[in-house]
Parts: C-alpha cells; structure tokens; sequence
C-alpha cells in the first residue's frame, strides 16, 4: 500500500446557532488565539498545527439535532488532489469532489466516514493561487 499524502495541519469545525457566545467562550474563557477571521467562522489554535474552527450555522446547514452535521473534521493541507484520487482509489465515495470555495479562500472536498461524520480536505488559498 502506498503512503498517504501529507496532512500538514488539522481543524475541527463546530457550527453554532449563537456565534457570538461561542467565540467569546472560547477567546475569553479557553483563552484560545485567533489565527484566522474568516467573518462568518473564526479558526482558533489549540496547538502547534492543531485547530478548531467555530462558525456560525444556518438552519439549512445543520439541521435541529442532526450532531453528525454539527461539526466537520478537516484536514489542511496543500495536496487536496492527491487526497482525493487516494482516497477514491481506495473506495471513498466523496459528497463534494475538490472545488474552489471562493467566500472562505479554500479549495477542498468532503466525504463521510463510516458513521456519518463529514470529514473536508481543504488548503488555504494565497492570494497569488487564487483563479481569476
């Protein structure tokens, strides 16, 4: 079996109804550092490349206690592709192939795992790697 390409930072995403008492229980309380503002999500560091992002949900995002879809666990790093044809050779059926999501800046895909939960490959994209 071959070697998976590099994962070079993890993020877990937990979307919330009331986005404002959430970033302040985790900025004020855990005492966690922004490393990133996306407007609508707020990616903080935990440690040395492991973060949580906290963003604000949408009724169609996550439905009323659907705890599967009320979180996402993702994957950075800047090989997205090679993820994806890895993982569709080893018979991972993804629900989005890798597409440029120009609101966040991020290029990435998603599949489930076996239990549900959504897991994203994703790279930040540099302004110089953005597609006009």
């Amino acid at each position: 079996m071959s070697a998976h390409p590099q994962i070079e930072q993890q993020v877990t995403f937990f979307y919330t109804r009331n986005f404002n008492v959430s970033t302040e229980f985790y900025e004020q309380k855990l005492g966690l550092e922004l490393w990133l503002d996306q407007g609508t999500c707020r990616i903080y560091t935990v440690s040395g490349s492991g973060y949580l992002g906290l963003c604000q949900a949408s009724e169609t995002l996550v439905p009323p206690g659907d705890k599967q879809s009320s979180f996402i666990f993702t994957l950075v790093t800047q090989q997205v592709d090679e993820w994806f044809e890895y993982l569709k050779e080893r018979g991972v059926e993804f629900e989005k192939p890798p597409t440029l999501n120009e609101k966040y800046n991020i290029y990435h895909c998603f599949f489930r795992d076996p239990n549900g939960y959504l897991i994203e490959i994703q790279r930040f994209e540099t302004d110089d790697k953005k597609k006009t």
